[in-house]
């Protein structure tokens, strides 16, 4: 199986600004193509408007960002300016601003940028200013997770997650909280009928979905289940996929425990090659997790459990077995079984393709939400548990990890997708505001 995710690619809207009278205005222009140029190298939509100088330009300029919908607004400060620039653009387009003050000792371009945010400050207007020559890589290095954090808030603003059942009983910290969600991250929760869909499921002829079980049963390195498991479960993805195009969703999860265990995990795997995320047990906060890990990452990524630590520095993670193919380090081992404590449906089983991970983990507070940030790298590993296990290594000792965890109070869920993104994650949280708390993002030595 193909996956058909793709990450996010930030809509910038790219410009310069000046005021005529300055020494270094005539650097306005080739320093707005430069910065369009950069950013556009490193995987940015450019929206380039000419140099903003005058009120006019700016309002004209915010305009056109404004019925483009751009993700964020980049200028290039080619010399001191008028901050009520900024301030009229950003009444026609209210967007994260990046500002990209050129160096010159005579031009004023760095003061000028401290006097305009000093007002976005007071403003509590999401920026960010990083000053070096246009062509620095580590002044690109900065500015672009703030590019993909600003991308990432306006995905997840639109975002729908559908959740058939309920968050499962005794694992409250599943259940969502719609209004702090909402107010958090942007997401809206679909709820979804889960008798409906079971019966819509059972509606579905199995006749046509023999051959298509017989084609994906071969592409397995073993299969130990029957046909009519096989069925079954294509009946739930099938009906599942319904529900995800009528509805508009964007991930989905289903209270799955203990009744559903493995007749829902089949049809994980198959979403989760169509784009969309599923997570595991009703989590909602699970499947907004995955779908953050997509949209950075462009592929798949894995539901979990924190199991054990394998050595001081790696722990496993796994669940029951609802990945996607594509994530299976050996592909021709991906056996198809039963369910581990149920002994029913259509679970994958394969251990997970190494590399560098970032896991998320999402918990809701009385006040705001936490988001647990962890990087790692993904190492070999054995079936420990009959599942998809992947073995992360840290940074840091488990022995100091564990604690930390209880002590800040995450949930026992974690997300893991594939690459490094807590940079991005971190600049999207300072968009998401107050009602959002980021803690432990750590890279890897």
């Amino acid at each position: 199986m193909s996956p058909t995710t793709r990450c996010i690619k930030p809509r910038i809207g790219v410009s310069a600004v000046s005021s005529p009278l300055e020494v270094g205005a005539n650097r306005a222009l080739p320093s707005a193509q430069d910065l369009a140029r950069n950013l556009e190298a490193a995987g940015c939509e450019i929206v380039f408007c000419d140099p903003i100088g005058s009120p006019d330009q700016a309002v004209t300029a915010g305009r056109r960002w404004a019925e483009t919908r751009v993700d964020a607004i980049a200028l290039a400060a080619a010399c001191w300016f008028e901050d009520y620039l900024i301030l009229d653009l950003l009444e026609e387009c209210r967007r994260p601003l990046l500002l990209r003050p050129l160096p010159g000792m005579e031009t004023g371009a760095l003061c000028g940028c401290q006097q305009a945010t000093a007002f976005l400050k007071a403003l509590d207007h999401p920026y960010l200013s990083v000053f070096g020559p246009m062509n620095d890589p580590a002044v690109l290095a900065q500015s672009i997770p703030f590019c993909q954090g600003a991308a990432l808030q306006t995905r997840l603003r639109r975002s729908r997650i559908g959740i058939a059942g309920h968050h499962l009983t005794g694992m409250t910290h599943t259940a969502p909280h719609e209004f702090l969600l909402k107010k958090s991250f942007g997401t809206r929760v679909v709820w979804l009928d889960l008798p409906g869909l079971l019966q819509q499921a059972k509606d579905i002829p199995t006749a046509p979905l023999e051959a298509q079980w017989q084609v994906l049963s071969r592409k397995a390195g073993q299969c130990d289940v029957t046909s009519a498991e096989g069925r079954d479960s294509l009946q739930v993805y099938q009906a599942l996929r319904k529900q995800v195009l009528q509805q508009g969703l964007d991930a989905v999860t289903v209270g799955c425990y203990p009744q559903l265990m493995g007749r829902v995990c089949l049809a994980a795997s198959l979403l989760a090659d169509d784009g969309i995320p599923f997570a595991c047990e009703g989590d909602v906060h699970g499947a907004l997790g995955l779908l953050m890990l997509q949209l950075l990452s462009g592929e798949p990524g894995h539901s979990t459990d924190w199991l054990d630590p394998v050595d001081e520095a790696s722990v496993v993670f796994t669940h029951c077995g609802s990945g996607s193919w594509s994530l299976a380090e050996k592909p021709e081992t991906i056996r198809l079984a039963s369910v581990r404590l149920m002994g029913q449906g259509v679970c994958s089983l394969f251990t997970a393709k190494p590399g560098p991970v970032t896991l998320v983990n999402i918990t809701p507070q009385p006040d705001a939400y936490l988001c647990g940030i962890l990087e790692g790298i993904a190492e070999p590993t054995e079936m420990v548990f009959p599942g998809n296990p992947v073995r992360v290594r840290f940074g840091q000792p488990v022995a100091k990890l564990i604690p930390w965890i209880h002590e800040t109070g995450l949930g026992h869920h974690w997300m893991i997708g594939y690459g490094h993104h807590a940079r991005a994650l971190r600049a999207w949280a300072k968009l998401a505001g107050a009602s959002l708390r980021v803690v432990g993002a750590e890279t890897p030595t």
